[in-house]
């Protein structure tokens, strides 16, 4: 089996990339990866039958020699932090929209099966203390470039199903956490801030509620989509992990023997959805898939001692990290 990954140098993508090698010894893998600030050779740096090609998803004449040779692509490519959709859409459009296009066209005229990753945010937010959570059928209300940008690859998507037989599926995901996450995003960025004897901050209140997953949980579920999965299906991804932005500092506070009063408090996200909540059961029926880290406590343990452990692969980030949200105010 051939398996092209692209983003596979980014956090989810390189965990998949791991996972992958791991559970199917006879694939071979390929990486194709911008290398953009949030993508790192170092995190599959090793890896046997795993070849990193430097590229762009919206290159043609990058994508189709990949694709053709490919007997599978999964799509982890994305621009994927909110708060630079908010300074600068534009990268947001490019990779995420017209690079989905790209190995949507590739894989039509090589009839290779695809499956996109996508995010939960494309349908909007759900109220605090509200009894629902969000399902595949779900009308999309997205907030931001990004996850307005991550809606219209969706779409794409099913349209290419619809009017063209491209084998895909698509699985949109709530919130991960887990190993080689850039610094940039909340948890590891309260983590590594932490370690360095600096206060957390957080946004608001911290009252926004997110759904919490182990990445690892994650990308054992997306395989049993790609092998179980039904041809043009919406599957969402979720681990019952609902926690708010407070909860999650006061428990990492605690991994280091702080007070949970221990941070500081900084002005809120413009339009800052508030909260997300997965309903899995489509894809637990289908699959039979199910979460390893069901205690969220224990994963975010595991993902506290991962980053005390391994400062090499993140230290180099972090004074450009915390110097762009010094002149933010955050």
């Amino acid at each position: 089996m051939k398996v092209l990954i692209t983003g596979g140098a980014g956090f989810i993508g390189a965990n998949f990339v791991h996972s992958t090698v791991e559970a199917y010894p006879n694939a071979d893998v390929t990486v194709l990866d911008k290398l953009t600030y949030a993508g790192n050779p170092d995190s599959i740096k090793g890896l046997d039958r795993v070849e990193l090609v430097v590229g762009d998803i919206a290159d043609p004449d990058t994508v189709d020699p990949l694709v053709a040779q490919s007997d599978l692509v999964v799509n982890f490519a994305a621009e994927s932090h909110n708060d630079n959709s908010l300074k600068d859409p534009s990268p947001f459009i490019r990779t995420n929209i017209e690079g989905t296009f790209q190995l949507l066209e590739a894989c039509r005229r090589h009839g290779t099966r695809f499956h996109h990753i996508s995010t939960d945010e494309v349908y909007g937010d759900l109220a605090i203390g509200e009894d629902r959570k969000f399902e595949p059928g779900d009308p999309y209300i997205p907030s931001s470039p990004y996850s307005s940008s991550k809606g219209a690859s969706d779409l794409l998507v099913r349209a290419w199903v619809r009017s063209f037989g491209v084998e895909a599926t698509i699985s949109n995901c709530s919130n991960n956490y887990g190993p080689f996450q850039h610094i940039e995003k909340f948890i590891p960025r309260t983590i590594t801030n932490l370690i360095d004897g600096v206060r957390p901050r957080v946004y608001g209140t911290g009252e926004q509620v997110r759904d919490w997953i182990h990445v690892r949980d994650h990308n054992t579920a997306v395989w049993d989509i790609i092998n179980k999965g039904r041809i043009g299906e919406t599957y969402l991804i979720g681990a019952n992990g609902e926690k708010n932005n407070l909860e999650v500092t006061q428990m990492i506070l605690q991994e280091f023997g702080r007070e949970p009063s221990d941070f500081d408090h900084v002005n809120d996200r413009p339009g800052h959805d508030q909260r997300y909540a997965i309903d899995n059961s489509k894809l637990v029926i289908e699959t039979g898939w199910e979460p390893e880290f069901k205690n969220f406590a224990a994963g975010l343990h595991d993902t506290v001692e991962w980053y005390k452990a391994n400062e090499p692969w993140w230290r180099a980030q972090k004074e450009t990290v915390e110097a762009k949200y010094a002149k933010s105010g955050q």
